[in-house]
């Protein structure tokens, strides 16, 4: 198993424990705390992730051959999924950025339990954070 995938079934067990809806959003309320928050200076319209309802900015930095992600938003559950991506997704190469399939977002029923406007969202900042990883990966080489 990748790093990846082991942090992945991590999450998915943590869920488990819940046994209602209300419950894991406390929890992404809980976890959001945890969130690498983004320094202010990326707080502007050019870091901003197109297509969340709430306002989301996401940075990423490269260095000794891995993504690291900073982000923060405005709207609380999104701090909390933000969180959850970047546990997945941060210092790791571009290629396991690129590959990861986030499993993980089925298994826990988050993409089923959003409205379709925060769902639009967290498929928009997986998508973002995918094409940070693709320049630094076209930008830095094979991985």
């Amino acid at each position: 198993m990748s790093e990846i995938t082991d942090i992945e079934q991590e999450i998915v067990e943590e869920f488990e424990i819940f046994d209602d809806w209300m419950d894991r959003y406390n929890y992404l309320i809980e976890i959001s705390k945890d969130l690498p928050i983004i320094e202010s200076e990326y707080k502007t319209n050019e870091y901003i992730i197109q297509g969340c309802q709430s306002k989301v900015w996401v940075n990423a930095d490269y260095k000794d051959g891995k993504v690291i992600y900073t982000a923060d938003s405005d709207a609380i559950i999104t701090k909390g999924i933000i969180t959850l991506l970047i546990r997945v997704l941060s210092e790791r190469t571009p290629k396991e950025i690129i590959d990861a399939d986030l499993g993980f977002i089925d298994k826990i029923g988050l993409r089923e339990n959003l409205s379709p406007t925060r769902a639009n969202g967290l498929l928009a900042m997986i998508k973002q954070m995918k094409l940070y990883a693709i320049a630094y990966k076209a930008k830095h080489g094979a991985n």
